[in-house]
């Protein structure tokens, strides 16, 4: 029997089983699809996450970002390089995934892939965990399966709220000027936004309905096409795939009995700028943390687990809600008022790279935007 088993082998899921082994806990991964294993993402990664570690992320990362550039429908563009931070990264997520994991079993955590989890049960205080490739029992669990994994479901937790996002990735030679911006369209995609991130080979486009769940799939192709036409790409070598965001619910628990959630799984996604790896990372930490509490005895371990995570993030992301409500009510006012201004520029900037929460701009935010209307 394992300490715990943890489903799913994405940041979230790595970075717990990597905490937890490291504290010698017995830990088990279980992953559906074969590692390493394409993974549709921007892989803009903040490079804040690297004091959460004891090793270095520069085999994995593929590139920087030092510039960013926004526009509104294609137009009014302001670019800006930021200042006073370190750049953000670039990864694919195959390989940073892999990684991780890597790092998790060197620490004596075991990892099955291409397994998938058809079941589970709480029985006499213990996980029975079922699988395609047998069955597996533990203390505590975690589900770190993801915006459609079902563990999280099956733990009780209630569905929430999903958006609808896209991603084009673009093989292409990547031009000097291009290699370290990133760009975010505004306007083009009604009661969303777009943005486009460098690779080391391409370019991954992304989209995504940040406040309309009801967004159809087949206008955010649209959008993303147009934008790929912007950087003059051939999409003959390209892949396009659809998938969810789950959005931050605040009052919900992210614990139930021996068992947590995490990452997105949780609702662990930026509103606004769609940022998802370093709250996952996140979470997975603060999860390992509790399960190792909680084999030590500690009964308030879990619960504790949900009360840290909304106080040091989802407060954050209820206050990227907030600034992403007043925005999307006039967003081409909110565009010429906040983003274009290059002071707001450099706050989304170190935003995007860890430097900044909304917690620390939100009222900076909210002034800005006063305008008849907002906040009503």
């Amino acid at each position: 029997m394992y300490d715990c088993i943890i489903i799913g082998a994405g940041p979230a899921g790595a970075t717990a089983a990597y905490n937890l082994a490291q504290q010698g806990r017995s830990v088990l991964v279980i992953e559906k699809g074969k590692f390493p294993r394409y993974k549709p993402c921007g892989g803009g990664v903040s490079p804040a996450i690297a004091d959460w570690f004891d090793f270095d992320f520069t085999p994995v990362i593929k590139t920087t970002v030092s510039n960013v550039k926004y526009t509104w429908k294609f137009g009014d563009p302001v670019e800006i390089a930021l200042e006073d931070v370190a750049p953000m990264w670039m990864v694919q997520r195959d390989e940073f995934d892999n990684f991780l994991i890597q790092k998790a079993i060197a620490k004596g955590a075991e990892f099955k892939d291409s397994t998938e989890v058809t079941g589970i049960k709480l029985q006499n205080e213990q996980w029975q965990v079922s699988t395609s490739n047998g069955d597996f029992t533990s203390s505590y669990l975690i589900a770190a399966d993801g915006a459609n994994g079902p563990a999280a479901g099956w733990l009780g937790f209630e569905s929430p709220q999903k958006v609808v996002a896209a991603g084009l990735e673009v093989t292409t030679e990547v031009t000097e000027k291009n290699r370290n911006l990133a760009y975010f369209d505004f306007g083009s995609l009604k009661n969303g936004f777009m943005w486009s991130f460098p690779k080391q080979d391409g370019y991954s486009l992304s989209g995504a309905f940040v406040r309309d769940p009801k967004g159809k799939p087949q206008e955010i192709k649209k959008q993303l096409t147009n934008f790929a036409g912007k950087f003059n790409l051939d999409l003959t070598n390209s892949q396009y795939t659809e998938s969810n965001l789950n959005l931050w619910q605040a009052d919900s628990p992210l614990h139930t009995n021996r068992a947590l959630v995490v990452g997105e799984a949780g609702g662990l996604v930026d509103p606004l700028i769609g940022e998802g790896i370093r709250p996952a990372i996140f979470t997975g930490i603060k999860a390992a943390a509790a399960i190792s509490e909680a084999l030590d005895g500690d009964s308030s371990a879990l619960a504790n687990y949900s009360e840290v995570v909304k106080t040091e993030w989802g407060s954050n992301l209820a206050k990227a809600q907030t600034v992403a409500g007043m925005f999307f009510k006039f967003p081409k006012i909110a565009y010429k008022l906040g983003v274009k201004r290059p002071a707001a520029g450099q706050m989304m900037g170190k935003i995007l790279c860890g430097e900044l929460s909304y917690s620390d701009v939100a009222e900076k935010v909210t002034q800005k935007l006063k305008i008849p209307g907002f906040g009503r």
